[in-house]
């Protein structure tokens, strides 16, 4: 499993970044750190892109699902073909968001392992293919600024801000808490509390306790992210009201 993860995802990820390092300007690490997120993110978009408008329209089925669980609360198979039934009018496939997160999750992770075990300034010459080449100069100094071997409190503030801020666009709003709420209602209410509030916390210690090249990969992925949720969100406005002029 180890093999095939360091053979598939993570040597190619880190030859692709010590070839970026060699091509950006003044060999500079976090240039090269941004450019290897932004392609891995470019690569995925068409995944991710999907699974967003799912995501939205997940949200804007909400209440007609719990409609459906509210009708048929005591006849658990019929609500489930009812359920099911709304996916397909509707051409949602949850099951797929699913899938691409798992498609996505070794190469996210091989990307983060890449900034976190690249062992910069020095490079790994024995998992360098052998059409790249060692870099010249390897300047941990980003923009002159920022030294991506140390720590930077600004780049994890603004990962942990920036983690917030998806969290806000991309979690749905959780209901209004009832008189007499379930155990289902309440984990589904902390996990959006833990998503929305803990998480950037968790990331601005990550960030900041290993090193200034995984804070700044993770407002990289976070400014991606929420650009993608915003491109997404105009998309769904923009064929809602195409729809809403159709139909009149």
């Amino acid at each position: 499993m180890i093999t095939a993860f360091n053979t598939f995802v993570f040597n190619p990820l880190y030859n692709g970044f010590v070839f970026l390092i060699d091509f950006m300007p003044y060999a500079d690490v976090g240039l090269a750190v941004i450019a290897l997120t932004i392609i891995v993110k470019i690569i995925l978009f068409p995944l991710a892109h999907k699974v967003a408008h799912m995501q939205v329209r997940m949200k804007e089925l909400a209440p007609k699902m719990e409609e459906i669980k509210e009708e048929y609360k005591d006849d658990k198979q019929e609500q489930t073909l009812k359920i099911m039934a709304l996916y397909k009018e509707y051409k949602v496939q949850p099951f797929f968001s699913i899938l691409v997160i798992f498609i996505q999750l070794p190469i996210i992770l091989g990307l983060y392992w890449v900034f976190f075990r690249g062992g910069l300034p020095v490079i790994q010459l024995d998992l360098l293919y052998s059409f790249i080449s060692e870099p010249e100069l390897v300047n941990m100094n980003f923009l002159g600024i920022v030294d991506m071997g140390g720590r930077s409190i600004v780049l994890a503030l603004l990962a942990g801000i920036t983690q917030y801020i998806h969290s806000h666009y991309a979690l749905p709003k959780p209901k209004p808490r009832s008189d007499n709420p379930t155990i289902k209602e309440d984990l589904a209410r902390s996990f959006h509390l833990q998503m929305k509030y803990v998480m950037p916390v968790i990331i601005v210690g990550i960030s900041y306790t290993i090193s200034a090249a995984i804070a700044l990969y993770w407002l990289t992925s976070n400014l991606f992210a929420i650009g993608q949720e915003l491109l997404v969100r105009r998309e769904m406005k923009r064929h809602q009201k195409n729809h809403e002029s159709g139909s009149n």
